[in-house]
């Protein structure tokens, strides 16, 4: 009853801030982004780089939510080579918010390959219409053991019929998503296995440190299963973009494997569907070092 509810108030939404624009908006500017800020790092360094794409709210989770230009203010020149690849990117019909995901390989010693770190990224990126760039809003990942696979490539032009003008009041979109997080959050303590075959979407992933990135519900529900997991969580913040087709949220969590309980943040990315439905995307949780 509670995401009915839900629902119909994103329809309203949808409508009443909907008109016409023909703004182009490609899925390649995100991926371009990455790429840059790659090079960047292979230039000026990870912190440099860092504070160069940062957005002035962007955060980090080191191990809690710190902001981007806080943290990287804070220490000096980090060392080690960082290099990623997208593999998994989005982007809003208005080109306001997208984001991109995949394997990355850190390495603190050039002199040997026993230091290397694996892993996968999730990066979130937003508008800056002063420049016309996209800044680093969210940045997050897991560890897991080096792949001997090549992940799949699914790049998604977004879908232009949801292409809407910005609202005139951006906190009733924002308080939707709040509402869905926390009735996620709510759903999850009554049972995991249900709340996630009611809200994933069908090209939703699951990243979970330790193991690689998980596709599709049957998969990441099986995975929830096998796993014995148990979370509670809660909201922190959330966000969505003027087109009102992709979300994000992110907070802390708790989850029980077993006899075995520790802290996460987790990161959820949103998408809305043809029935008005806000799905989860991918969600990542990155686990608190004590």
């Amino acid at each position: 009853m509670r995401r009915t509810i839900l629902v119909v108030a994103a329809f309203l939404f949808c409508h009443i801030i909907a008109f016409a624009q023909k703004t182009q908006v490609d899925v390649t500017k995100v991926i371009d982004a990455e790429k840059a800020f790659n090079r960047l790092v292979e230039r000026k360094g990870i912190k440099d780089a860092f504070l160069a794409v940062a957005d002035p709210e962007g955060i980090v989770f080191k191990p809690r939510v710190i902001k981007i230009t806080d943290f990287y203010s804070s220490i000096d020149k980090q060392p080690g080579t960082l290099k990623w690849e997208p593999k998994f990117a989005r982007i809003s019909a208005n080109g306001d918010l997208a984001f991109s995901a995949g394997p990355y390989t850190y390495q603190n010693d050039k002199s040997s390959d026993d230091d290397k770190v694996y892993g996968d990224y999730v990066s979130l990126w937003r508008l800056d219409p002063a420049d016309n760039k996209l800044k680093l809003l969210i940045d997050l990942g897991v560890q897991h053991p080096e792949s001997d696979q090549e992940e799949l490539i699914d790049f998604k032009q977004p879908d232009t019929s949801k292409h809407t003008g910005p609202s005139k009041d951006p906190f009733a979109g924002k308080g939707i998503i709040i509402a869905t997080d926390k009735t996620f959050n709510e759903e999850l303590t009554k049972s995991s296995l249900a709340s996630y075959k009611e809200f994933l979407s069908p090209e939703g992933r699951y990243y979970f440190p330790g193991f690689e990135p998980i596709t599709g519900p049957d998969k990441i529900m099986k995975f929830i299963g096998n796993e014995g997991i148990n979370i509670t969580a809660t909201t922190l913040n959330v966000g969505r973009a003027s087109s009102n087709d992709l979300a994000y949220s992110y907070g802390t969590a708790r989850i029980k494997k077993g006899d075995v309980v520790s802290d996460y943040n987790y990161v959820r990315i949103w998408e809305i569907d043809e029935n008005h439905r806000w799905n989860i995307l991918l969600e990542v949780f990155s686990a608190v070092e004590q």
